[in-house]
């Protein structure tokens, strides 16, 4: 959305009453508490299914708006309700995949962060030519024609956090695979899938802010994944899962705190950096807030980037009283749902609050 739709959106809008409002998913109830912490009211839009225990929370949640579904997000009296409120919407990484594509970018609120990047995150391909066009380390990517030199990861599109990417070592192997999961369902469009050299080292995530308020970037923490049943299985020699014909994959059921080398943070920074400016050139007013830029640390220390995240993700849910690099920064305990809401917060202030939404 175009500057004069984000001010015909905020017309009518009590500034001094706004209200933080998401998904009753994700990193919700972190989006939440911080904002309660910067002195907002908050809302969550959850599904019938989930009022049970979010509704335990209703000293972090002051209104709750309950759907039948997800895409109701978009319903005409869901979009009342929210303005009515003064909403700022805050998206995290399950928005797209639960309301769709056209509700996201369309949602007639206040949209916290870079709208426009949606549509560059639902696309594979789109992801990691942005990457390579930022000057970012990325590892080579096979098309469905390609001859397979060594191991490959191959991805399939959407958030689905994991679930169906496999490994293979030839273009055979990739084909005969991908013909089963689309007569899986879970796969109609072959082309959306990516295919990626699969690198060897430590898989780490990592997390970062960019504030149009303050114009500087900021590294908010650090992640490793769990995932199943990729990581459970490690401890089971190869060969017996070979006879078992266990195949693992790659579903991510948790995520694990980590500490980077204070000598990677530099490397780490300036990829942050160059991701910031190449959306700024190509997607103006570029990114806003929380980004996760997701890589591979080898045995040299040597970083590549295999995806990105452009809103908050859920390796942040480990440091809701904070994290050592946000400790660093504001010498107080500041999770980044909270560093979402001081970011308004300073955007109202200054009367620069367009800066921050789209």
């Amino acid at each position: 959305m175009g500057c004069s739709v984000v001010s015909e959106l905020l017309e009518g809008y009590d500034l001094d009453r706004l209200t933080i409002a998401t998904l009753a998913s994700h990193s919700s109830l972190q989006i939440a508490h911080g904002a309660k912490k910067e002195g907002f009211s908050t809302l969550l839009v959850v599904t019938e299914d989930r009022v049970g225990f979010y509704g335990q929370f209703k000293h972090l949640v002051d209104y709750f708006i309950v759907v039948r579904r997800w895409s109701d997000l978009c319903s005409r009296e869901v979009v009342e309700e929210l303005r009515s409120r003064n909403s700022v919407f805050v998206p995290h990484g399950s928005f797209v995949e639960y309301v769709g594509m056209d509700c996201a970018t369309g949602l007639s609120v206040p949209i916290f962060g870079l709208r426009s990047l949606f549509p560059i995150e639902a696309d594979q391909h789109a992801k990691m030519e942005l990457l390579r066009s930022a000057e970012i380390p990325t590892p080579t990517t096979y098309s469905l024609d390609s001859e397979i030199d060594g191991l490959a990861i191959v991805k399939l599109p959407g958030a689905k956090g994991g679930r169906g990417y496999f490994i293979a070592s030839s273009r055979q192997e990739i084909a005969e695979r991908l013909r089963a999961l689309v007569d899986r369902g879970l796969v109609s469009d072959v082309s959306k899938v990516i295919i990626q050299e699969y690198l060897v080292g430590v898989t780490a995530y990592f997390h970062y802010f960019y504030s149009p308020v303050l114009e500087r970037l900021e590294i908010t923490g650090a992640d490793i994944r769990y995932e199943s049943d990729v990581d459970s299985l490690r401890r089971i020699p190869i060969e017996k899962l070979k006879e078992i014909g266990v195949e693992p994959t790659f579903t991510v059921v948790g995520n694990i705190p980590v500490v980077l080398r204070e000598s990677l943070l530099p490397a780490v920074y300036s990829y942050g950096e160059k991701f910031v400016n190449k959306t700024k050139e190509v997607l103006p007013p570029g990114v806003v807030g929380p980004f996760c830029l997701e890589g591979v640390v080898d045995r040299d220390a040597n970083i590549k980037i295999f995806e990105f995240s452009g809103r908050i993700v859920a390796g942040t849910n480990l440091y809701v009283n904070g994290s050592p690099y946000t400790y660093l920064y504001w010498d107080e305990p500041m999770s980044v749902g909270r560093r979402i809401a001081r970011e308004i917060r300073l955007a109202v202030e200054k009367n620069r609050l367009s800066s921050v939404i789209t």
